[in-house]
């Protein structure tokens, strides 16, 4: 078979070497001319003799057999849809995993939520004695462990929309959809889109499969309904007791099952991570896991241990009564509101960043009583302003770079403060990922 890799980011980098290791002969294209990349990258393509399309495109596409995308890489590109036209291909790292692995896989989605709940998941498969692996949108690339993995293996997956929108055979043994709020409009340009989008992570499953989606979030759970869903739902509240599914009651955390029996699995106030965003996450996990079929005592004292995410309310480091609280992982105004509204303390919050075509004024709104300085960076750093002074918030500070951000917060701040980077922007104008940008917050803030 003849496969083009497009996108040498990690998920690229890792479709590659499935590939190569099942015998494809591979080509890869990148819009980066070679000099933007590693002397030792270049060396490892040119020594697995891979065909290398760096800075431009290869002029005859019908030469494929296979398009594989990185998610970066929109599917209506021009020298894409002409690969499709000519009779190729067209699927993602995601999609070539799946058909990779042995293992069975549980699929998880939304517009925020995904890696905490991702995470907890995982660690809760792993309590459980199961053979698992923790990938997809987070850790590595999915494609790099679906080779390794035996048929007793899980792949607990965190999926974006950018990932489904080249599926084509995966299908989850357990699905869920967190929450759907406005997010990467500048490639979805509609929520109708958007929402499609995400449904197609049951779009393969079956009726004896399982599907959990937010019944407190109805643009979410009325997808089953719009887009078709086969699979057995099962919703998850915070906010009412249901007949069926994972809710709250009493302070615990409660599943009701098929048979009607409620089973309690934790209370509310043994978990360590904070917010009301957190007990849905929670909420979510559990009920993936039971109808996984784990044990409740096993899920309830691994929530219980659980401790959160690198990037995602973090706590960094504390001087002189001031702590510092890295959101790297708040990539968009719903998942900064929540992070702004987990605080206690007066916050100085950096924010901005790449902009991903949001909105910004419901994320000002949020900031009475709790922000009393801004301070921006990057390319929305302008649009941020704008909608900030429109609201009539006038404590904001510009800055070119996260070291000049962490010392104007530091110069700023009060003991009983917390500098909280939530930035509700992604991190692709200055930062290669999310990663990179609380990495480097983090580093500012320890130098102090």
């Amino acid at each position: 078979m003849k496969a083009l890799v497009i996108g040498m980011g990690r998920s690229g980098k890792a479709a590659v070497d499935a590939l190569t290791e099942q015998g494809a002969q591979v080509s890869i294209q990148d819009s980066k001319s070679p000099e933007n990349f590693e002397p030792e990258f270049l060396e490892q393509i040119k020594e697995k003799n891979i065909t290398a399309y760096l800075g431009c495109v290869p002029e005859d596409m019908s030469q494929f057999d296979m398009l594989v995308l990185s998610p970066g890489v929109p599917p209506t590109v021009g020298f894409i849809e002409d690969a499709k036209a000519a009779g190729a291909e067209i699927i993602g790292e995601l999609e070539l995993a799946y058909r990779l692995c042995k293992g069975r896989f549980v699929g998880i989605t939304g517009t925020n939520g995904k890696t905490t709940t991702t995470t907890l998941t995982g660690e809760i498969y792993k309590a459980a004695g199961r053979d698992t692996i923790i990938g997809g949108n987070i850790g590595n690339a999915i494609a790099v462990d679906a080779l390794n993995a035996g048929e007793d293996t899980w792949m607990i997956t965190e999926i974006s929309s950018f990932q489904l929108e080249t599926i084509q055979q995966f299908r989850p043994e357990v699905s869920a959809i967190l929450n759907l709020t406005p997010d990467h409009m500048d490639r979805h340009k509609t929520m109708e889109e958007y929402g499609r989008v995400k449904a197609r992570i049951f779009e393969n499953q079956t009726e004896d499969q399982y599907c959990v989606l937010n019944y407190d979030d109805k643009a979410s759970f009325e997808l089953a309904e719009r887009e078709g869903c086969r699979a057995k739902i099962v919703p998850f509240s915070r906010e009412q007791e249901l007949d069926f599914g994972a809710f709250t009651k009493a302070g615990k955390i409660v599943i009701k099952n098929e048979a009607g029996e409620e089973i309690e699995i934790c209370g509310i106030d043994e978990l360590q991570i904070p917010g009301t965003h957190n007990l849905e996450n929670a909420l979510a996990a559990a009920a993936i896991c039971y109808f996984g079929g784990i044990d409740p005592i096993v899920i309830g004292d691994a929530m219980k241990a659980f401790k959160g995410v690198a990037h995602r309310i973090e706590l960094c480091c504390e001087k002189n009564g001031v702590r510092f609280v890295n959101d790297s992982k708040g990539t968009n105004t719903d998942a900064a509101i929540k992070a702004i509204e987990a605080m206690k303390e007066n916050i100085i919050l950096i924010a901005g960043g790449y902009d991903k075509g949001s909105t910004y004024e419901e994320f000002i709104n949020v900031f009475p009583g709790r922000v009393k300085e801004l301070i921006l960076l990057g390319k929305t750093a302008p649009k941020i302003k704008a909608a900030a002074e429109a609201a009539g918030f006038m404590n904001i500070t510009m800055a070119a770079d996260m070291e000049e951000c962490v010392a104007i917060a530091w110069e700023k701040a009060q003991p009983g403060d917390v500098v909280l980077l939530s930035p509700a922007c992604a991190s692709w104008d200055m930062y290669d990922n999310f990663e990179q940008r609380g990495d480097h917050f983090k580093e500012c803030a320890l130098k102090l």
